[in-house]
């Protein structure tokens, strides 16, 4: 079920979210968010609770953003050719994934006693599955791919590998050139690389 958000409330979050995207959830205190937000130290906690509360309203805030935007993005490229909307699809959810990688701590941390928190997440994956489902059936049909992998297959390749790099930076720094400050983009640009070439090797697809 979709969660209100008062005016104010996705005020604060948004201000909480630049902050703790720059610096940590560690290293963002509750005066800074009210400082960044305008208002009183004591409003966090009369809209939240706590501030690990509100990494939970947070994270919830983030995944409906994501499934509005996800709805729009596959809207703009429903009559696209499968080929293009699978590796759009790639795309997008690489990205978001290191967009937002500050919460996959807090994912891995809350999800195992947060009820609502995996709801929200399974929605927003069994949406996902279902248009990478489509893509792939519509790209049989019309024979540009020869295989069909199943579309969870896909989803677990994109969001583990993902994953894996996004928290082992100190193994994966090592093959991915350029400056520390640059790692996300750097290392971003090369899983989607691995991802387009694996994905597609998958799809038994073949360029002409």
């Amino acid at each position: 079920m979709k969660k209100k958000f008062t005016d104010k409330q996705i005020h604060i979050l948004n201000v909480a979210e630049k902050l703790i995207a720059k610096k940590g959830f560690e290293g963002t205190s509750v005066r800074d968010i009210s400082t960044g937000a305008n208002i009183n130290v004591a409003m966090i906690s009369y809209y939240f609770g706590s501030k690990e509360k509100m990494m939970s309203y947070l994270y919830r805030y983030r995944v409906q953003k994501t499934r509005e935007s996800f709805a729009e993005f596959a809207e703009i490229i429903r009559d696209g050719k499968p080929e293009m909307q699978m590796k759009e699809l790639i795309k997008y959810v690489t990205n978001q994934l290191f967009k937002f990688n500050y919460f996959h701590g807090f994912v891995t941390q809350e999800l195992r006693h947060t009820e609502h928190l995996k709801d929200d997440l399974l929605e927003f994956y069994n949406t996902f599955t279902s248009k990478i489902d489509s893509v792939i059936k519509k790209g049989v049909t019309t024979g540009v791919f020869t295989n069909a992998p199943k579309p969870e297959d896909i989803l677990t390749l994109i969001v583990g590998s993902s994953l894996f790099v996004i928290r082992n930076k100190n193994f994966y720094e090592i093959y991915v050139p350029g400056k520390e400050q640059n790692y996300l983009e750097d290392a971003e640009k090369k899983v989607m690389a691995n991802l387009l070439v694996t994905i597609f090797s998958l799809l038994g697809y073949q360029t002409d």
